[in-house]
């Protein structure tokens, strides 16, 4: 008896050390980056598939649109509330990212949501989405042959409970992004905005903001309708 009792510990002392590395090396088949340290926001993403300079291919959890996602940010969902999906025809979720600049915390929030339009006459929505953001409508447009993407950017800031907006770029850094992108081929429909909560901005790192977040925008690649075949 005594010896079993001695054996016993052993046994879970080896079966944790084996778990154990395990663990590790699943850990680190995967990129030394926040969005994979986050184990909910690397379900969306392909490890496999680094695009450009820190974005990673983002799968939507809808099978109907794909883009660039920034490594440098995690979809808020510890509290549930970050990420929600309806189907194939709607898809809402809220990324974070904060870095050091200038001595004080950076933060991004990245904002997605994905629906079909239930008209292919977009301007009422393109209209909806610049005056409710910047309180005009004055975006400007890029097409390709399978989308089209309005967007601008603004400086916005708070005060009391309204929201101010300049757009006077010579000025004031934008630290607002909004876009709307549309499939040329069906009713699928993206907004997308990007806000930058922080003081001090320079003109490099705005510059660098307004890039990164146009390569987010030609990214995004609707999945092609099948003509009713339900194979997919």
């Amino acid at each position: 008896m005594k010896k079993r009792t001695k054996t016993l510990p052993a046994i879970i002392t080896g079966v944790a050390i084996l778990i154990g590395g395990i663990w590790m090396i699943n850990e680190s088949r995967y990129p030394n980056v926040p969005a994979f340290d986050d184990h909910f926001t690397r379900k969306f993403l392909n490890k496999d598939k680094k695009i450009g300079d820190g974005f990673y291919e983002f799968k939507s959890k809808t099978g109907q649109y794909t883009m660039w996602f920034p490594e440098e940010f995690v979809i808020a969902n510890d509290d549930g509330q970050g990420y929600s999906k309806s189907g194939q025809n709607y898809e809402d979720w809220r990324a974070l990212s904060t870095k050091k600049y200038k001595g004080e915390n950076l933060i991004g929030q990245l904002n997605l949501k994905f629906f079909e339009r239930s008209t292919k006459d977009e301007a009422v929505f393109v209209e909806a989405t610049f005056k409710r953001r910047f309180h005009a409508n004055k975006p400007k447009v890029i097409e390709t042959k399978d989308k089209k993407i309005y967007y601008d950017n603004a400086y916005t800031y708070f005060k009391g409970t309204e929201e101010k907006v300049i757009e006077d770029k010579s000025s004031y850094i934008p630290n607002t992004y909004v876009a709307y992108v549309v499939d040329e081929h069906s009713n699928k429909t993206i907004e997308i905005s990007y806000d930058s909560i922080g003081n001090n901005l320079s003109k490099n790192e705005g510059d660098k903001t307004n890039k990164q977040f146009l390569k987010m925008l030609k990214s995004i690649h609707f999945r092609p309708e099948n003509n009713g075949d339900v194979r997919g």
